[in-house]
């Protein structure tokens, strides 16, 4: 049993990918591996990851295997160990390299995808917190200072003014504080054996996270499979590997359950739509790229269906985040300076 995730700190997805993608390169060439690897190794000296690099080249070129010089070192993810196994096993090592530089690059761009969902909001939000915390700090008290050295009574309006104004500032600051804490504790956490539990807990908080997760799945599992059958994997086997490389409870359950469907007799089609992963018109795809012998490009196709559905979900939540966080921010900077100012012209106004 394996997973996607490194035991030590290693390549990126983007990374891989690009690995994936020139060895595939290689061997479209006709070239040894082992001149490849040397090749690459020499061209990736300055990154780093230079030393795996060299150490796989040299391992190459030791045993002609390059599945063997992967297995030794565990920075590289083991799907992608096991996948190179198969590939070589098979004889289409070419064909897995070429699948897993498309599965890495689409983890790549959801990952980019999801961080820059996160990172623009949480930088308004601080910006949000810093702007609001000056203003309560050196703004108002400064201003109380200077009508105490006029020897300047405020009248009692201005009084309660200022007082609401300061007292919706110091709401506003600990609720968008919460939040930012939040949040970045969740990401903390997303790294931890907690992170089933908080993702569960983000889906109950905010619907569209659960629609995204559950498309996001959806998308690793299509493209998984269909990569693996692609590659002249038994279904049982390409099953079995699907669900030990997610990172979703939820969705490696299901694809366990589609290998039970199967065992119980079910077709493939029939067990992969009674999962209710898919939608009614992505099931029918599936069972007709089932009855045509094409099923692993249907799925190919609804990987990178899904991956834009989640692409586009993100966008649309940045878009109502974004405005959402500048309009606070719009108002509670106005009513703080209100809260000045009005008193300000008031005082004024009496001289």
């Amino acid at each position: 049993m394996f997973n996607h995730k490194k035991a030590a700190k290693g390549p990126s997805a983007a990374e891989l990918s690009i690995f994936c993608g020139q060895v595939a390169l290689v061997l479209e060439a006709g070239l040894p591996l082992y001149d490849g690897m040397e090749t690459l190794a020499g061209a990736d000296a300055s990154s780093g990851n230079a030393d795996m690099y060299r150490a796989a080249s040299q391992s190459v070129t030791e045993t002609g295997s390059l599945y063997e010089a992967l297995k030794k070192d565990r920075r590289w993810p083991e799907y992608l160990v096991e996948m190179v196994g198969v590939g070589e096993r098979s004889g289409q090592l070419e064909k897995v390299m070429r699948g897993l530089e498309s599965y890495y690059a689409r983890e790549d761009r959801i990952r980019s995808s999801v961080v820059s969902a996160v990172t623009y909001p949480l930088v308004l939000g601080i910006l949000l917190i810093v702007i609001v915390l000056i203003l309560l700090w050196a703004v108002l008290p400064v201003f109380r200072r200077v009508l105490d050295s006029m020897g300047v009574a405020m009248s009692e309006s201005g009084s309660v003014l200022m007082r609401i104004g300061t007292a919706v500032g110091w709401i506003v600051l600990a609720l968008v504080a919460l939040v930012v804490i939040a949040v970045v504790a969740g990401a903390i956490l997303l790294r931890t054996k907690h992170r089933d539990k908080v993702l569960a807990f983000a889906q109950k908080l905010l619907p569209s996270v659960g629609s995204l997760n559950r498309r996001l799945s959806a998308s690793r599992v299509a493209g998984v499979l269909s990569m693996m059958l692609s590659g002249g994997f038994p279904t049982d086997e390409a099953l079995e590997m699907t669900a030990t490389v997610l990172s979703d409870r939820s969705a490696a359950g299901s694809v366990r359950g589609i290998r039970e469907a199967l065992d119980k007799g079910a077709d493939l089609a029939e067990a992969i739509t009674g999962t209710g992963m898919f939608e009614e018109l992505h099931n029918s795809m599936i069972r007709m790229g089932t009855a045509t012998g094409r099923e692993d490009q249907v799925l190919g196709k609804l990987a990178e269906l899904y991956e834009e559905q989640v692409e586009d979900g993100i966008t649309r939540l940045i878009s109502i985040i974004e405005p959402t966080l500048v309009a606070l921010l719009s108002i509670v900077i106005g009513a703080v300076l209100l809260s000045v100012m009005l008193p300000m012209a008031g005082i004024l106004s009496s001289l």
